[in-house]
C-alpha cells in the first residue's frame, strides 16, 4: 500500500493516432511496478471512476483511465459526454482496442514500469476489458459485470455491440470475473456460458458471483452498491493483480 500518490490529467496517442485525454494516478517512489488500465463504465469518465484509478495507485500500481468519449465530447461533463456517445451507438470495438493499446504502451513507457499491464472494466467496460484481452498482449484482465460478452443485446439496445463468443478462443491472459447473481446483464446463465466456453478452450479464468448483488455493486454512489460483495471483490482483484502484475 502506498501512503502517498499523485494524480493528474495526462494525454497519450490512442487509436488512429489520435491524442486522447486520460486520468493518471501513480504511487510515490521510483521502484519498479506493474500498471493498470481502468476502462470506465457507460456513464463515462466521472468522479467515481477516478477514485478507482487512485485506489490502484494506493495499491502500488501506475494506473490510467482513458476518456473513451474524448473524441465525441472533449471537455464535456461526464453525463453530457456519455449521452453523446450513447446517441452515436457507443465506442466502436476497433477504437476501444486501439485506445487500450495506447494506454498500455503509455504505462509501459513510464520509468517505473516492470513491463506488466493489466486491464479492468466495469459495466460496458467489463465487456471491453475482455475484448482488449482477446486482442492485445496484456498480463491480466478483470471483468466486473460486463454485459454481452455472451448473450445477445435486446432489441432497441442503444449501443452497437455484439457478443464476443467468436473471440474468446483468442483470450491472451488470465481473466478474473466478478458478477452479481441478481444481475440480468450479464445474467447468471450468461456467466455460466462464458465459464463453459473458457473452460473448454483451457483459458485460465476465475469467476465469483455474489448473492444479494445485481449490476454495479461496486458503485459506492448508487443504490446498487453492496458492501460485502464490493469488499470481497476488491480483495480478489488485489490478490489477482499481485499474482500476475507483481506488487
Amino acid at each position: 500500500m502506498s501512503e502517498s500518490l499523485s494524480a493528474a490529467t495526462a494525454f497519450f496517442v490512442g487509436h488512429g493516432g489520435d491524442e486522447i485525454e486520460a486520468y493518471l494516478a501513480r504511487p510515490a517512489g521510483e521502484g519498479s511496478r506493474g500498471g493498470v488500465v481502468v476502462i470506465h463504465h457507460m456513464p463515462g469518465y466521472d468522479r467515481s471512476t477516478k477514485e478507482i484509478v487512485r485506489r490502484f495507485a494506493e495499491l502500488g500500481y501506475d494506473a490510467v483511465c482513458p476518456n473513451l468519449y474524448w473524441r465525441e465530447a472533449p471537455g464535456a461533463a461526464p453525463d453530457d459526454a456519455a449521452a453523446t456517445a450513447r446517441a452515436n451507438g457507443g465506442v466502436p470495438d476497433e477504437r476501444l482496442i486501439g485506445d487500450v493499446a495506447g494506454a498500455a504502451g503509455y504505462l509501459r513507457s513510464l520509468p517505473t514500469s516492470n513491463g506488466k499491464v493489466g486491464v479492468i472494466g466495469y459495466c460496458s467496460g467489463g465487456r471491453q476489458s475482455v475484448l482488449a484481452a482477446c486482442n492485445l498482449d496484456l498480463d491480466a484482465a478483470v471483468d466486473c459485470y460486463g454485459a454481452f460478452v455472451t448473450g445477445t443485446p435486446p432489441e432497441g439496445f442503444p449501443l452497437k455491440v455484439t457478443n464476443l463468443v467468436d473471440q474468446l478462443t483468442n483470450l491472451r491472459c488470465p481473466l478474473l470475473g466478478l458478477f452479481g447473481k441478481e444481475d440480468s446483464h450479464p445474467s447468471p446463465e450468461q456467466v455460466a456460458e462464458l465459464d463453459e466456453i473458457l473452460t473448454a478452450d483451457h483459458k485460465p479464468h476465475e469467476f465469483h458471483s455474489y448473492d444479494d448483488a445485481g449490476h454495479a455493486f461496486f458503485a459506492v454512489d448508487r443504490p446498487a452498491y453492496r458492501v460485502a460483495a464490493a469488499n470481497d471483490g476488491w480483495e480478489r482483484i488485489t490478490t489477482f493483480y499481485s499474482e500476475h502484475l507483481g506488487g
